[in-house]
């Protein structure tokens, strides 16, 4: 079952790149108690993924934050490693917590998994962004595949206000 506005965000362990290295961080962590506006890419490093999507939320992160958002994430079926140098390449810094769902755990519980395995990608996310409040889904975008209109930070920031 795909997630919905009013469905609760199911806790599910993350991994992201620390000072430290690689640590582990709950979804419960991510988004209880804070408004947070969580986007999906198919793959880091992949052609829309890295000319639009994350640039665009890259290059408006603080003017989302400036919506009463707490945190911006990105969130991609790609291991740890991965995330943090398409971060690094992308020029994120903290503007965005980058978190790697490597087994698609946290997408196939949301029900927002496509499998791309014909084309030698298995599992994939599919590109969505969401807004969500204190762990409950107010809003979320699906994109329909191979689009990139709705889920855009422009988009996002639109509907923020």
């Amino acid at each position: 079952m795909t997630i919905k506005v009013g469905d609760k965000i199911p806790n599910i362990t993350l991994r992201h790149m620390t000072n430290d290295g690689i640590k582990p961080i709950t979804t419960d962590e991510i988004f209880n108690g804070k408004r947070v506006v969580l986007f999906a890419v198919p793959g880091a490093y992949t052609p829309t993924c890295s000319a639009k999507h994350l640039p665009g939320f890259v290059a408006n992160a603080d003017a989302i934050r400036s919506k009463n958002v707490d945190t911006v994430a990105c969130l991609s079926v790609n291991d740890a490693f991965v995330m943090n140098a398409w971060a690094n390449d992308q020029g994120v810094g903290d503007r965005i917590l980058m978190l790697a769902d490597g087994s698609a755990t946290f997408t196939r519980a949301i029900g927002l998994e496509h499998d791309r395995t014909e084309i030698g990608m298995g599992i994939r996310s599919q590109r969505y962004a969401m807004v969500v409040d204190d762990g409950v889904v107010k809003f979320v975008n699906v994109e329909s595949l191979g689009e990139f209109k709705i889920s855009s930070a422009d988009n996002i920031l639109a509907l923020l206000g």
